[in-house]
């Protein structure tokens, strides 16, 4: 009795990890542009996220902006809809690793000279 409880377990541990982390979401109907939202002043060891629309259902719901905790050496890239020819797929916010490859504090995006050796 015991091998068959802890074989049906594990088998329901490798059918639990086989599923998808998160199902995309596509859609027919292009989101409304975003609404205007005043931004509170800055808080100190958060990242602002800011509002956007979700399918709930068989419309787009708008969610409010919100503080978000900061992730240290990452960087808070917002939810956004992208077009697949007609089709709306949602992505999510996410956190992405921050590249700063000299260690000057500046992400590489904005540096002028990234991968300068000597800039310290």
């Amino acid at each position: 009795m015991r091998k068959l409880i802890v074989g049906s377990l594990f088998a329901l541990g490798l059918g639990a990890s086989a599923l998808p982390a998160a199902a995309a979401v596509y859609v027919e109907v292009a989101p409304p542009p975003p609404r205007y939202e005043v931004v509170p002043a800055p808080r100190v060891g958060h990242v602002w996220v800011p509002g956007h629309w979700q399918w709930r259902g068989h419309h787009h719901v708008w969610v409010r902006g919100y503080w978000m905790r900061e992730r240290p050496g990452y960087v808070y890239a917002p939810a956004r809809w992208v077009d697949h020819g007609g089709r709306w797929a949602y992505e999510d916010g996410r956190w992405n690793p921050h590249r700063d490859s000299d260690h000057d504090g500046v992400p590489n995006r904005y540096d002028r000279s990234p991968y300068d050796p000597y800039r310290r």
